[in-house]
């Protein structure tokens, strides 16, 4: 309460210097006033005289009033003096980032080194205009402590610097709105004379908060400026070798020379993972100042190597910070940078009948702080069709929709965010768009292409939808919505035949109809459905099957649960509706409870062995017309290689020793004298992404040492078509190599639910072979539609996946290769096996 003097508020509060002497002072005061009291007097009588020895002051209970009302008055007087002086007027240390522009200085290389005099001498000029700067601000002047320059940079001199405030809590408020956003403040002419700097303007922002609790480490602190037809490589400290520091704030000061941009890339990005309460941040700043409203890009956790990161200044300085806050260990980045010239225009006019364009420097993140306008024109008596191809324009904190940040203004209308392929049609013959990019967080961009039309007819031999895309006309009234705003499926009339009339008029494949997915949206068609009597409908397929089939020891159906709920005799626990069972035996209703994060069993069974299923790699490339997997995207993927063969089949990895593989795969090939049943043929390759480059360090080869077929595999049927095999040595785990997680019995695949099915397989009937590891999302099909489309092919073993229509599909060489099945908590389970 001592440190600091409180402002003066009045001679009585400058008289409460200790609330002792307050104390002290108050007693005084009332024992004086009993002493002095005039008015009453006390008369001593014999003691026979009763009636006289009666007192004639206020009775007792009144004095007992005054007395407690004093003690209540004075301990409100106390706190109200130790709410003021302790917590009314506490000081609150708060610190600003910012950066003022000096009109009258030109910049020089000297000024890029922190050491020299002519730093020093222009930094003491800057602290002396800041000093002055506060000091005409009576929110900010008396409150200020110290300021300190960190760099220059050109334009024509821009200093960045961070200032000490002690601010009294109740007038937080006032400070920061003293400081929001960029302001001119007028030095009093006095201290202008103090001064030769002239400046142009003035900002400040309050600093991230780990900025202020963590001390800049000079060991981890680097200034890189690069020159024309440079490419400057920095990596985090010890990488890839060794992980970056714990507990540490590190900073790149990059710089180009004058009317340059920079352009970074990070060519590896491995961090800890993104956590809301504790991670390792990476901030790239369009600014030599950490300020938020000039963060081009907040990253954590780990990006595959085909992921964009590439990312342009608006000037010629970019400033990287990393803050580690977690004792986890990880590589860190590598990154490189080189100066382009500055864009002198963005957009311009296009008059040709077709064309196309892109937002700066597409495919990398547009910079910040631009603005671009294309006027396209095309042949009067046409209109202009815009169509954008590829569209991501996401920034962090802004409410979907809003468009407050970066857009994309067509004909009066702002788009923004992450959107599918989308036209925007005019018209007229002319069209106008606007791309605006604010000074903080960017994107890819956006990808376009623009076409002359003939507004009669805009779409020749096909289908328009009323956004103005065209699609084939066999696409409409087919159940899928092909246009963005359904206006392919509305007015349909449905072909009874074929065709499933929704009570919303919608028309839906009949083999849709009670799937236990809700396609036509009113949920009409899965109304009414339903087993007949003396039958079992199976909990999560919907199959039917004969009453007398249920509790008979053998699966019929594929959840199993015509076999859940049925007693042994022997007293064994058997948990209900094919519910998940415990080791201890405790019985869990709840659907798909292992690994999932969360303890369901009391002995912890349900989250046992659950190093499975997570990627490294988190966020997966945007890919726009392909199916190209990432590098690292799906780490169970194994390719197996028949010798003198190449790739023939695919695998799983499930532990450090085993894999599991399609069981037709092994048979042998008696015409060519192939034994595909000896393990000796086999090499297993795990973290393989290019079948080119097989040698890559990611790579791991193993020899296969065993091959076990499933006992009662059928070459004919392909029932019970699995296998599992032993590697000779066991795999490391790695970001390229993990195991994916194997489903308990009663894990629950439900109709509709989205699969992934991975290979190297051929990309066409009677084609060749992918070169990439390639990805396909399919989805799980009704049993029931499946037994009626195959009849007397499925077994209960088998799980019908794909799309009826066609489209996405495993081929020749996917055999054994995993179908992979992820729940909410973006844990991936081996859902089956190609067959």
């Amino acid at each position: 309460m001592h440190s600091s003097e409180p402002p003066a508020r009045g001679p009585r509060a400058s008289r409460g210097s200790s609330l002792g002497e307050l104390s002290a002072d108050l007693r005084y005061k009332h024992q004086s006033q009993i002493m002095n009291g005039s008015e009453e007097i006390v008369e001593f009588l014999p003691v026979n005289n009763g009636k006289k020895m009666e007192k004639r002051g206020p009775k007792r209970w009144v004095m007992l009033l005054v007395v407690v009302t004093g003690a209540l008055l004075l301990s409100l007087m106390v706190g109200f003096l130790v709410w003021h002086f302790q917590y009314r007027n506490a000081k609150v240390q708060k610190i600003y980032n910012g950066y003022l522009k000096i009109t009258n200085r030109n910049f020089v290389d000297a000024y890029e080194n922190s050491n020299s005099s002519e730093f020093a001498e222009l930094a003491g000029k800057v602290k002396d205009t800041l000093e002055a700067l506060y000091g005409s601000v009576p929110a900010l002047g008396p409150y200020h402590k110290t300021s300190v320059v960190t760099a220059f940079s050109e334009g024509s001199v821009i200093a960045y610097y961070w200032s000490e405030f002690r601010i009294p809590q109740h007038k937080v408020k006032d400070a920061e709105w003293a400081l929001m956003g960029e302001r001119v403040f007028q030095v009093p002419p006095k201290s202008r004379a103090l001064s030769t700097l002239s400046v142009g303007s003035f900002v400040a922002y309050p600093v991230d908060p780990r900025t202020a609790q963590t001390s800049l480490d000079n060991s981890c602190s680097f200034a890189l400026h690069t020159k024309v037809g440079e490419v400057t490589h920095f990596a985090t400290p010890g990488f890839p070798d060794s992980p970056y520091p714990n507990r540490a704030r590190c900073q790149w000061v990059l710089r180009g020379d004058a009317d340059q941009v920079l352009s970074l890339t990070f060519r590896s990005f491995d961090v800890a993972p993104c956590n809301e309460r504790e991670s390792d941040l990476v901030k790239v700043y369009d600014s030599l100042s950490p300020v938020e409203p000039r963060a081009v890009v907040a990253l954590c956790g780990a990006y595959p190597p085909s992921y964009n990161l590439t990312f342009l200044s608006s000037q010629n300085v970019l400033l990287i910070t990393l803050f580690t806050n977690t004792p986890l260990r990880h590589p860190g980045f590598a990154a490189q940078f080189f100066q382009l010239p500055k864009m002198s225009m963005c957009g311009g006019s296009l008059n040709e009948v077709t064309g196309t364009f892109s937002s700066p420097y597409y495919p990398g993140h547009y910079p910040p702080n631009i603005d671009c306008i294309w006027n396209i024109e095309v042949p009067s008596g046409n209109n202009v069709k815009v169509r954008f191809k590829m569209f991501y324009l996401v920034e962090p904190h802004v409410t979907l929709g809003s468009c407050s940040k970066d857009f994309v203004e067509v004909n009066g209308e702002k788009y923004c965010g992450e959107k599918p392929p989308f036209v925007v049609a005019s018209r007229s013959n002319k069209m106008t768009v606007y791309f605006h990019s604010d000074t903080s967080y960017t994107d890819t961009g956006f990808l376009a292409e623009y076409l002359s039309y003939d507004s009669s007819d805009p779409c020749p031999g096909m289908f328009t939808c009323n956004t103005g895309r065209c699609i084939k006309n066999d696409l409409r009234c087919d159940g899928w919505a092909d246009c963005t705003d359904f206006s392919d499926e509305l007015q349909c009339v449905c072909n009874a035949t074929h065709q499933f009339t929704c009570q919303n008029k919608f028309c839906k494949p009949l083999f849709w109809v009670c799937d236990s997915v809700n396609d036509c949206g009113d949920n009409s068609d899965e109304l009414q459905c339903g087993c007949s009597a003396q039958t079992f409908k199976c909990r999560d397929d919907g199959k039917c099957i004969p009453e007398s089939k249920k509790c008979d020891r053998h699966r019929d159906c594929a959840d199993g649960s015509d076999e859940a709920d049925c007693g042994d005799g022997a007293g064994a626990v058997t948990c209900p509706q094919n519910s998940y069972k415990c080791h201890s035996g405790e019985c869990v209703s709840k659907a798909n409870p292992e690994c999932d994060g969360k303890k369901d069993c009391g002995d912890g069974s349900d989250e046992d062995q659950c190093e499975c299923g997570t990627r490294s790699f988190n966020k997966q490339s945007r890919i726009v017309g392909g199916q190209n997997s990432d590098v690292g995207e799906w780490p169970w993927q194994v390719s197996l290689h028949a010798q003198g063969q190449g790739h023939l089949c695919g695998a799983s990895l499930i532990s450090p020793n085993w894999l599991v593989s399609a069981a037709h795969c092994f048979v042998d090939d008696l015409k060519i004298n192939m034994r595909y049943s000896d393990p000796w043929v086999w090499t297993a390759y795990l973290g393989l992404h290019d079948q080119r480059q097989r040698q890559a360090s990611t790579v791991q080869e193993r020899k296969v040492k065993r091959v076990i077929r499933h006992r009662l595999f059928n070459d004919f049927t392909f029932d019970h078509d699995i296998a599992v095999l032993e590697l000779d040595q066991p795999v490391t785990y790695s970001n390229w190599v993990r195991p994916v997680c194997l489903p308990d019995a009663t894990h629950s695949l439900p109709p509709g639910k989205a699969i992934w099915v991975t290979g190297w397989g051929l990309t066409a009937e009677g084609g060749t072979g992918a070169v990439i590891l390639q990805k396909g999302e399919i989805r799980v099909i009704n049993q029931t539609v499946c037994h009626r489309l195959l009849p007397q092919q499925i077994t209960p073993r088998m799980v019908c996946v794909g799309f009826l229509n066609g489209g996405v599909d495993a081929c020749q060489g996917d055999s054994g290769g995993p179908l992979s099945s992820m729940e909410d908590n973006g844990r991936m389970f081996l859902a089956g096996v190609v067959s």
